[in-house]
């Protein structure tokens, strides 16, 4: 698994979004399916799938491949290589629907996305983007960046204004002006 098939390829700018610590690049992730026949015989007989489709679409594919092998009995296949999942780990023998399911939701939501999956590590997650959209607080370049976007969210900052003198003893500044009790 993981052999180098090709040159990875580099995610795609997303345009100016009205939250900019929320851009991101956006991935495309894709498996590299190879023909086990062709590989026990010596020979690199795969494709590079686009992941952020439908299963039947990624197993049409894989049929594809499959029938333009150089092996007259090649009907198994495995997943050699993978490109733009980001922190999530794609295995040689992981399920299309699985696949397909978490490179669609990297597609749409980006690398976070792929952090999220990794953590719920396959258990009993649906991983579907519905409970992601629910967790997800966005993408920040430091914690500084997020404490300040909460404490502003929240109306904390505004608040602090409103503070008798010898209170902000209490108060950490951070960079950039930000303020969080402590």
């Amino acid at each position: 698994m993981n052999e180098t098939h090709h040159e990875p390829t580099q995610p795609e700018p997303q345009p100016e979004t009205e939250h900019p610590h929320e851009a991101e690049p956006t991935p495309s992730p894709a498996i590299y399916v190879a023909s086990l026949a062709d590989y026990n015989n010596g020979r690199l007989h795969g494709a590079w799938i686009d992941a952020a489709r439908d299963p039947d679409e990624i197993y049409a594919d894989i049929k594809a491949m499959l029938a333009s092998s150089h092996e007259p009995a090649a009907e198994e296949w495995a997943i050699h290589d993978y490109e733009q999942f980001g922190r999530w780990k794609v295995s040689e023998y992981d399920a299309v629907e699985q696949v397909s399911r978490i490179a669609k939701g990297i597609a749409e939501h980006g690398y976070a996305y792929s952090a999220w999956a990794d953590v719920l590590d396959g258990g009993d997650a649906s991983f579907d983007t519905d409970s992601f959209r629910e967790a997800f607080l966005g993408h920040y370049d430091s914690v500084t960046e997020y404490v300040e976007q909460m404490a502003d969210d929240l109306g904390y900052e505004a608040e602090l204004d409103n503070l008798p003198e010898h209170l902000p003893d209490f108060y950490q500044e951070f960079g950039g002006g930000g303020r969080v009790g402590l």
